[in-house]
Order: structure tokens, then sequence, then C-alpha cells
């Protein structure tokens, strides 16, 4: 599968030589994704992301699809970061972040259960399961995905 240029760009952040040069590309696009974030094979931001925002300390796995206007973060912002109990936020694989959707972690780290999706503008503030579908705001379960969980790949 042939990957957009802002896709390229996220994994271009690690190159040893050109990857400052690709994060401020991703930037210049309206994307904060810091070289610090770990992300799996097969990362997709669809419709270029702008306005996604990650955190950091976020870990994002396989086959993981991100809309524009994602925000992976603290919900603590009004504390120093010093004094933030937040320890990071990870994504497994197959996680579908729908537009708008806004993780926002307060204590430890908050966890997205593989083949989750995150409807579009949800605030999700816990952690979820597999193959759950969450929305609204604050997000709760609202369903499972047919077919989940699916055996490993």
């Amino acid at each position: 599968m042939a990957r957009d240029l802002p896709t390229s760009l996220v994994y271009a952040r690690n190159w040893h030589l050109l990857g400052r040069m690709a994060y401020y590309a991703l930037k210049l696009l309206g994307v904060e994704i810091p070289r610090s974030v770990i992300i799996g094979q097969d990362f997709e931001l669809a419709h270029g992301g702008f306005g996604v925002v990650v955190h950091p300390k976020s870990v994002l796995g396989n086959r993981v699809k991100v809309y524009p206007g994602v925000t992976l973060g603290r919900s603590d912002i009004y504390l120093p970061i010093e004094q933030s109990r937040f320890e990071g936020i990870i994504v497994e694989d197959d996680v579908i972040l729908a537009p708008g959707a806004k993780i926002l972690a307060k204590d430890g780290t908050l966890k997205i259960g593989r083949g989750t999706v995150v409807g579009a503008n949800a605030v999700l503030l816990s952690s979820t399961g597999e193959g759950e579908v969450w929305a609204g705001a604050p997000a709760r379960i609202i369903s499972h995905r047919k077919g989940w969980p699916l055996p490993e790949r």
C-alpha cells in the first residue's frame, strides 16, 4: 500500500539526519507527533491528519488509524508537569481514532485496547478493553466491534 506524504513523514521523523526536518514538515502540515512517539507498522494518518496532536509519552501499535483533529494528551494540564501523575498513553493494534476524538489521561497510563474504535468527537478519559466502541463526552462504551477479538497476527 502506497503511503501519503504525511504518513511517510511520520515514519521519517526517526531518520538519523533528516528526522528533524520531517518532524518540522509535519508541523507545517498541522500534525504534532514528537519524535519520541513510538509508532508500529502500517500506521495511517487519514486525510492528512490536520490537527492531530500526540503526547510525547505515547505509543501507537500496528495498523492504528488516526483521523484529523485527534488529540492524545494529559487531562491535568493545569498542573506543572512535575506534579502530574500522568505516565503515558498506549494505543494497541488495530485501533481507530475517529475525527476529533480526544484521549486524555490523568493518572498512570491510559490504554486503548486492541481493535477499539473511539468515535468522532468522543472524550475518552479511561482505558478500554478489546474491540469496544466508545462515543460521547465523556466517552462510554456503546457497543462491541463485530468479529472481535481477532486472532493475534
